[in-house]
């Protein structure tokens, strides 16, 4: 009987520091969206105040979003870029980098239109 691998039980992606430090991140995100909540609803008061002020700044929120966006495209133009030129004429690579432009562009407009359909 051969014995059990310890990469087995314990896969290295899973302890990697990068992991760890994604995970951090998240964390941190996460707690910062729940915090500003909390702190939105005690100033105002309530729920259904913090809602109605949510509500009212919507136009403003979709102004942040989009210089976001703009951002991230800038980023992604520099980045692409450097990719490209890294990759030098890999057609596969080129076909990875359109498919991941689309994936993303659809995600943004399936948020864009989930945001739409909630107001």
């Amino acid at each position: 009987m051969t014995p059990v691998s310890s990469s087995w039980l314990r896969p290295r992606w899973l302890f990697s520091r990068r992991a760890a430090k994604t995970l951090l991140w998240t964390a941190v995100l996460v707690a910062a969206a729940v915090g500003a909540n909390i702190v939105g609803i005690y100033l105002v008061g309530s729920v259904a105040g913090w809602e109605q002020w949510l509500a009212a700044a919507s136009g403003y929120f979709l102004v942040w979003r989009l210089c976001l966006y703009g951002a991230t495209a800038c980023g992604w133009m520099w980045m692409r870029r450097r990719l490209l030129a890294r990759e030098g004429d890999d057609a596969q690579a080129r076909r990875r980098l359109v498919r991941s432009e689309i994936a993303g562009g659809v995600a943004i407009v399936a948020l864009e239109i989930s945001l739409l359909m909630q107001g």
